[in-house]
């Protein structure tokens, strides 16, 4: 079985990225990382490489995984996407994470979000970003 991660370099996707390795190692599966395009300001259109992937996963100290493996897209839809991913790597969990809203938009997930999290055919963790202001 694997664990599936929703992953761009950003706040929610390092927590997303933390919380589905914790997740992995606890479960002893491997952990997919699925990583669809994202606009970076820099670069313009990318999305994450496996260096990338390493890279944060580092920063967390949980690299110990006993599989990882990186997929990427841009074609489909990003919860479209993650919901490929999760049926072709048979995962046990998708771990997503999501911005940190005000009171009144926390009723409303984004709509990638909302769809996975209904058409799921595994349990979706869904994660806000470390709070900066916390210690």
């Amino acid at each position: 079985m694997s664990v599936v991660v929703g992953y761009s370099p950003s706040a929610q996707g390092d927590a997303a990225l933390a919380a589905a390795a914790r997740e992995a190692l606890r479960g002893g599966d491997g952990l997919v990382v699925a990583s669809h395009a994202y606009h970076d300001p820099e670069t313009g259109r990318a999305v994450a490489t496996a260096d990338v992937v390493r890279e944060a996963l580092a920063a967390t100290g949980l690299e110990q995984l006993p599989e990882l493996r990186v997929v990427t897209g841009e074609e489909l839809e990003v919860g479209e996407f993650l919901l490929q991913v999760v049926t072709d790597a048979a995962a046990r969990m998708l771990v997503i994470g999501l911005r940190r809203k005000s009171r009144i938009g926390k009723l409303n997930l984004g709509a990638s979000a909302r769809r996975v999290v209904l058409e799921s055919p595994c349990p979706v963790l869904a994660v806000k970003q470390a709070d900066a202001t916390a210690a």
